[in-house]
């Protein structure tokens, strides 16, 4: 899939009950991430990691969901060793799809050619996708399977995509929440103080072009 494109919606079987996808997303912002399969090493750690922050995605009006090619009673089982490595208790707070058919993982691209499982099947690769609350997919990061992702670069992207899509401006390298903007090319200079009207540092390069236009984070409340 392409940037902006729409995401397919599913039926699926999870933890927490049957879900259609687009239904249980609402108006919610949605980050759905695979793993090869349970009960492995390196998605323990990502899975106890985003139950740690899951207060951090809700924060943000955004609803996880993750995906193991194993069926649920398997996924169940898999969470008492999730929580055990985190210190965790309670209720685990997001859903894990029961994909052992792994039609989900192959109609979304979600194998990792270069990874074969014990039963010589690809692995399910960590894939990451963002969708927004139109239901278009706004970001998508594949990891192979041997690499456990960053989660708080999954948070600062979605700060990030929900600040640009309602302020006119890009976040430059490195960029955290709160952290100065660039000013789009496309905003013209008349319209630069109505816009901004905590100012705008204009840098000097060798080019005399005026295209590096730095403002503090706007207000997005």
């Amino acid at each position: 899939m392409n940037l902006g494109e729409s995401f397919p919606n599913f039926k699926v079987s999870t933890t927490l009950g049957d879900i259609d996808f687009h239904q249980w997303l609402g108006d919610s912002w949605g980050v759905l991430f695979s793993h090869p399969a349970d009960f492995t090493p390196v998605c323990t750690t990502e899975l106890s990691k985003a139950a740690s922050i899951s207060n951090e995605f809700g924060k943000r009006n955004t609803k996880i969901i993750a995906l193991s090619c194993d069926p649920i009673h398997s996924h169940l089982e898999w969470i008492k060793d999730i929580q055990a490595y985190g210190k965790q208790a309670g209720e685990f707070p997001f859903p894990i799809i029961d994909d052992s058919s792994r039609e989900l993982a192959v109609k979304l691209k979600m194998l990792d050619l270069d990874e074969i499982g014990n039963s010589g099947l690809p692995l399910t690769c960590r894939a990451v996708f963002i969708i927004d609350p139109k239901k278009r997919l706004r970001l998508s990061i594949l990891y192979p399977a041997s690499t456990g992702r960053n989660f708080d670069e999954i948070i600062r992207v979605l700060d990030s995509l929900q600040l640009t899509d309602q302020k006119k401006v890009a976040t430059p390298v490195d960029w955290r929440q709160g952290g100065d903007c660039m000013i789009l090319p496309t905003v013209k200079e008349e319209e630069i103080h109505s816009l901004f009207p905590e100012g705008v540092e204009m840098l000097e390069v060798p080019s005399g072009k005026k295209y590096i236009r730095i403002t503090p984070c706007p207000d997005t409340i």
